[in-house]
């Protein structure tokens, strides 16, 4: 271990973080880096051998009781040589007396498991172009229909407060950033002046990414998710489906979107009480 140090990352850490992350296959957003920075400042940690970066892992924390690990990635070069495991510490050490979540991918699950953690779920991801042409309405339910809208356009207070059915902490700074940075869309659900369903896209290097989506029922996700989709180059998009829903698996599919690759949620403790029934997509792999 001779010549290995973890600190903190820069901002030039970040955006290696990003090109490691699409190397691995995960097609983060162009500029999730920036929203994660504002989540917590001091999450991100990077290993550096002989000054070289190596290594990462993000150790994110929410309010007083939740944290998050993600960006769990060791260059190929270095890897079996001890250096990964002594990131998974920094990172746990630094969430220490939380409950903490994760998303694990397959070949990690049982390693996850060794450390504590327990699979919630499956989040699938589906890509593809949606089926049907974008809409503003159509999601008619019993009372009403639904009016698409541009989430900006409603009370940011009103937005945070409907997150927290689908998160266990309070993240408002963190949303703000997601909802907001440049080259996004966020698109807001609302009947009778509530909001029912919530979705943002980004752009990536690959299909652009859809999370989170929250939807009363499936015909109001199925309007967001078009929506969105009509702000992707060539409509192609990527959402990371709970399998904990089964309505919002069956939209996906019915919508034409093929499964593509998938990770376990996975907490130390029991699993937070979510609004499971609504979540039709989850805002981030590697922030929950």
């Amino acid at each position: 271990m001779r010549g290995f140090e973890i600190t903190g990352a820069s901002g030039a850490d970040m955006e290696t973080i990003r090109v490691w992350a699409d190397e691995e296959g995960w097609n983060p957003g162009d500029s999730d880096r920036f929203a994660f920075a504002v989540a917590d400042p001091a999450g991100f940690l990077v290993g550096r051998l002989d000054g070289e970066p190596v290594g990462c892992i993000s150790a994110v924390r929410y309010g007083p009781g939740f944290g998050f690990i993600g960006c769990y990635i060791t260059r190929p070069q270095v890897r079996g040589q001890g250096y990964g495991i002594r990131l998974w510490r920094a990172g746990m050490e630094r969430l220490d007396g939380r409950l903490v979540g994760l998303d694990g991918v397959v070949a990690q699950q049982d390693n996850y498991r060794k450390s504590g953690f327990r699979s919630a779920w499956n989040n699938v991801r589906h890509e593809g172009v949606p089926e049907g042409a974008a809409t503003s309405a159509g999601a008619d339910g019993t009372d009403g229909a639904v009016e698409v809208v541009d989430a900006a356009s409603l009370p940011f207070g009103q937005l945070a407060a409907y997150d927290r059915r689908f998160f266990p902490a309070p993240r408002d700074a963190f949303l703000a950033a997601w909802t907001g940075l440049p080259g996004r869309t966020a698109l807001a659900a609302v009947r009778d002046g509530r909001i029912e369903g919530l979705g943002v896209i980004r752009p990536c290097s690959g299909a652009s990414r859809i999370g989170p989506l929250y939807a009363a029922g499936p015909r109001v996700a199925a309007a967001l998710l078009r929506g969105l989709a009509g702000h992707a180059p060539g409509g192609l998009v990527a959402v990371d489906v709970p399998d904990a829903n089964p309505e919002a698996t069956a939209l996906v599919a019915g919508l034409g979107l093929a499964p593509t690759f998938e990770a376990a949620r996975m907490y130390t403790g029991p699993a937070p009480d979510l609004d499971l029934a609504g979540l039709y997509g989850v805002t981030s792999l590697e922030l929950g």
